[in-house]
């Protein structure tokens, strides 16, 4: 059997365009119907919307980076057929860590019948964004334990893992159970950018080194500018959601010791999900956090009820995930009986850009080390230079007189000598 792998030459890897789209839905469709992840299907439905968001895109790309932090998505194009597609994303504002989001491949194209195939085109995907993204210094990614295929090609390229992320999913019955419960939170406050200190501080404690490392967050991670906001206001429109956010403000240490971020779903579309951090030292709080969000997700649907008749929307867990290093958070989820949905792992990467030499380090002589050490100019004479061609001089002038007054000194010395001694007159002449 011949191999069907397309030649690197014929092969391009490029960005997106607005030609893609059509190609980019049915590709995302067919993925759809044979996903089996949840997480990813709510990506995959992201993607759908690239037709809507392209224009919105390309005015938010020539904005200074410091205003916009989005998503990217890159095409394996062979003649005019979509092989596959990556989406990327950065992860904090200097664009250190970037996040593998999405490595879609075209099966049902001709020219990727084998596996094989399929690895060697996500392979030249990934290695595209390795190579071209040069702000990145670490990449991260997170994968089903369960797709063997995905594991190995990002095995192949270098990913290794960080640790185990499980999916729990609370149900509707639980969530009214819950949202019964007083949780007792008189410092619950709501976020702005004022409180990017204390969520920093709080996200830095909450997270081994090793990850704190790989995320490499700062202060301005935890702010949000004017744009970030409209684009917000513009997902949570399309996508038909509600976002609720607090953190709870520890008065004698003022630090944040617990915090989350609620995104409930309006139309009933996909589970409520929410983002869950609590200090290491303050695990009593996972109980009434828990009973915070259940309450505002009830309050939001017995709103609805009023408005509308649509049972569906009581229909819809409560998704929240954990980590490995968690063991309370874990602990804490199986005895209220919430229901393990989906096995992650997490993994990364990092990158080391090599810089090409300008000339060949065999061909270099010694003369042409040497050269570049010579001065391009002439010195400009310096206070310093002034205080030492002064000192010499002074130096000079006293040694001369040292030398002078030596000089008279054996003179007088010897004249001091003759005059001592007795005159004698010589032995012939007049007296």
């Amino acid at each position: 059997m011949t191999s069907s792998v397309p030649n690197n030459e014929q092969l391009i890897v490029r960005p997106l365009q607005h030609r893609d789209v059509d190609a980019i839905n049915a590709l995302v469709s067919e993925c759809v119907a044979k996903e089996t992840s949840k997480r990813l299907i709510t990506i995959d439905r992201e993607l759908e919307q690239v037709g809507s968001w392209y224009g919105l895109k390309r005015f938010l790309s020539l904005l200074p980076r410091s205003y916009y932090h989005g998503w990217r998505v890159y095409v394996a194009q062979h003649y005019d057929a979509v092989l596959g597609l990556i989406q990327v994303s950065s992860l904090n504002s200097t664009r250190s860590t970037w996040r593998v989001e999405r490595v879609l491949l075209n099966s049902n194209s001709p020219q990727l019948e084998l596996l094989k195939t399929q690895k060697e085109i996500g392979s030249q995907l990934l290695r595209y964004c390795l190579q071209n993204i040069w702000e990145a210094r670490t990449w991260m990614l997170e994968v089903n334990v369960n797709e063997k295929n995905h594991l190995a090609l990002y095995r192949e390229n270098g990913f290794q893992p960080l640790a185990q992320m499980t999916y729990w999913q609370i149900s509707s019955k639980l969530i009214a159970q819950l949202a019964q419960q007083d949780p007792d939170l008189p410092n619950f406050l709501p976020i702005s950018n004022a409180d990017a200190p204390l969520l920093y501080q709080l996200d830095c404690v909450s997270m081994p080194p090793l990850l704190r490392q790989v995320f490499d967050r700062h202060v301005e991670d935890f702010k949000t500018s004017i744009v970030q906001n409209a684009v917000s206001q513009i997902r949570v429109w399309l996508n038909g959601t509600d976002i609720v956010s607090g953190y709870v403000f520890e008065p004698q240490r003022k630090a944040a010791i617990g915090y989350f971020r609620l995104e409930s779903s309006k139309d009933g579309s996909r589970p409520h999900r929410a983002q869950l951090t609590v200090n290491p030292a303050y695990t009593w709080l996972y109980p009434k956090l828990t009973a915070k969000m259940a309450q505002i997700v009830q309050e939001s649907l017995d709103r609805k009820r009023g408005l509308s008749n649509d049972n569906q929307l009581y229909s819809q867990p409560l998704e929240i995930v954990s980590a490995d290093y968690q063991p309370e958070r874990e602990e804490y989820f199986n005895k209220i009986g919430a229901t393990s949905v989906e096995h992650t792992l997490l993994m990364s990467r990092s990158v080391w850009h090599k810089i090409k030499e300008a000339k060949p380090l065999e061909g270099l002589q010694l003369s042409d080390v040497l050269q570049g050490l010579k001065p391009s100019r002439a010195p400009i004479p310096s206070r310093i230079s002034w205080l030492k061609s002064l000192s010499s001089s002074y130096q000079n002038i006293v040694r001369q007189k040292n030398i002078f007054r030596s000089k008279s000194s054996q003179l007088v010395s010897t004249e001091e000598s003759n005059s001592g001694k007795s005159f004698k007159p010589p032995n012939s002449g007049l007296v």
